[in-house]
C-alpha cells in the first residue's frame, strides 16, 4: 500500500514555463521580474498597497515586527498579545525584537484566539495584538478590531494559513467581505509547501503604510541604502529569489481553483467522518466559510487513546498526519527564558486540543480515492 502524505502540492499551471524563463534568461537570484510581479499581484489581491517578498513566512514576521516597532517607537519589553495556540515563529519574532509576548488561550471551536480573554491580558505596556488565523477559519476580526480601537493597539496579522480567506462583516444586509491579510497594520503570509499556494519556501509582508513598507524593504536587504556598501543599520538577507517568485506567480494564477479544491476536500471529509467520536472542524461560522487549510480531528474525551497513539496507528497503516501546535506557554525554551511564568492565566483549551488533536491528509494533490482510504483507516481507529 502506498503512503498517503499529509500534504502533496499541486503544479498544473505555468510553473515549469516560468521557471524555465528564469533559467533561460539567467535571472535566478532576487533580481528579476517575477518577484516584483508576485508582490504586486498578491498585495492587490489582499487589498494592501505594498507587498515585500521574503524567503519564508517566519522571517516575514521578524521583519514586520521590527518595522512596526521602529515606526511607532516601541520600547524594549513592550508587549504584544499573541495566541498561545500557534507556531513558535510568532513568539520568537516578538522576542528577537526585544518585545514581550503575552499568551492568550484559543477558542474551543475555531482554535483562533479567544476574543473574550484578550482584554484581561492588556496592560499599560501592550502595543499590539497579533492575530493568527488558524487551520482555515479567520479570527473574529470585528471584536478584535473593537478592542484594538478601545485601547489604541495595532494589529499584526499572521495570515500564513489563510490565503484568499474572507471575513464576512455583519453590520447590515449588504455586509461586505474583507480579505484576510488586509486587517493588519502589517500582515504576513507563508508560501511553504503545504500552503494554498507555494513557492517551496517563501513569505510575504503586506502593508498600506509607506513608512513600514520602506523599512521592510530596507531590513530584508541587508539595509543597503543609497551608498550601496555603506550601512547605517544591521538587517538581514531575507530576499526571495526570482525562481521562488516564478513559482508564486504561477501558483497565484490558480488560487481560486485551489481554494475551491480545498473546500471540496474538507466537505468530503465532513460528510464521511461525521459519525466518529471526535470534534471535526466547523464548516462555517457567522462570519466565514472554512477554507480547510487542514482538516483537524480532536478526539472526544471518552476516547481512551490520545492523538499521539492515533497518529502512530495511522502512520503504520500508510496515512500521514501532523500533531497540533504545542502551546507557546508550555514551550521549554520560552519557560527557560522566563516568558511563561506569568500571571497564572488558565489556558486549558490549547493544552487539551494539543493532547487530543491532529490533522489528516489535505494536500491539493490528494484524490477522492485517497480520501476514502484515509476515512476508512480513521474509522478503524474506533473499532
Amino acid at each position: 500500500m502506498s503512503f498517503i502524505a499529509v500534504n502533496t502540492p499541486l503544479f498544473e499551471g505555468n510553473e515549469k514555463k516560468y521557471l524555465n524563463q528564469c533559467i533561460d534568461t539567467g535571472w535566478i537570484s532576487s533580481e528579476g521580474n517575477f518577484v516584483k510581479k508576485f508582490e504586486e499581484d498578491f498585495s492587490k489581491y489582499c487589498d494592501q498597497k505594498f507587498g515585500i517578498a521574503v524567503c519564508n513566512g517566519s522571517v516575514a514576521i521578524d521583519v514586520a515586527i521590527r518595522a512596526i516597532k521602529e515606526t511607532y517607537h516601541w520600547q524594549e519589553n513592550d508587549e504584544i498579545i499573541v495566541p498561545t495556540f500557534t507556531i513558535i515563529s510568532c513568539a520568537q519574532s516578538i522576542i528577537y525584537n526585544k518585545l514581550k509576548p503575552v499568551f492568550v488561550d484559543c477558542d474551543p471551536l475555531t482554535f483562533n484566539i479567544d476574543v473574550n480573554l484578550i482584554e484581561q491580558a492588556i496592560t499599560k505596556k501592550t502595543k499590539a495584538i497579533m492575530v493568527v488565523h488558524i487551520y482555515g477559519l479567520p479570527s473574529d476580526m470585528s471584536k478584535i478590531l473593537d478592542i484594538a480601537k478601545k485601547y489604541n493597539l495595532k494589529i499584526i496579522e499572521d495570515s500564513a494559513e489563510a490565503h484568499g480567506q474572507e471575513y464576512q462583516w455583519q453590520e447590515n444586509q449588504n455586509s461586505k467581505k474583507q480579505k484576510c491579510g488586509s486587517f493588519g497594520e502589517v500582515s504576513t503570509f507563508s508560501f511553504y509547501a503545504n500552503k494554498h499556494i507555494t513557492t517551496g519556501e517563501g513569505g510575504m509582508i503586506l502593508t498600506s503604510n509607506p513608512e513600514i513598507a520602506k523599512k521592510c524593504q530596507y531590513f530584508r536587504n541587508l539595509c543597503f541604502a543609497e551608498n550601496r556598501f555603506v550601512h547605517e543599520d544591521l538587517g538581514w538577507n531575507f530576499r526571495m529569489s526570482n525562481l521562488q517568485g516564478a513559482l508564486g506567480v504561477a501558483q497565484f494564477e490558480q488560487i481560486e481553483n485551489f481554494i475551491n479544491k480545498k473546500k471540496a476536500i474538507g466537505k468530503l471529509y465532513q460528510d464521511l467522518l461525521k459519525n466518529i467520536p471526535a470534534q471535526l472542524p466547523l464548516h462555517s461560522t457567522n462570519y466565514a466559510q472554512n477554507h480547510y487549510w487542514v482538516f483537524s480531528i480532536v478526539l472526544n474525551d471518552e476516547v481512551k487513546f490520545d492523538a499521539k497513539h492515533a497518529m502512530k496507528i495511522l502512520h503504520a497503516n500508510g496515512i500521514g498526519t501532523r500533531p497540533f501546535f504545542f502551546p507557546l506557554h508550555q514551550q521549554p525554551i520560552l519557560k527557560k527564558m522566563g516568558f511563561c511564568d506569568n500571571d497564572n492565566i488558565a489556558r486549558n483549551v490549547s493544552e487539551r486540543i494539543y493532547q487530543r488533536g491532529f490533522y489528516i491528509p489535505t494536500g491539493l494533490g490528494i484524490t477522492q480515492e485517497q480520501q476514502i482510504i484515509v476515512v476508512k483507516k480513521v474509522e478503524e481507529l474506533f473499532k
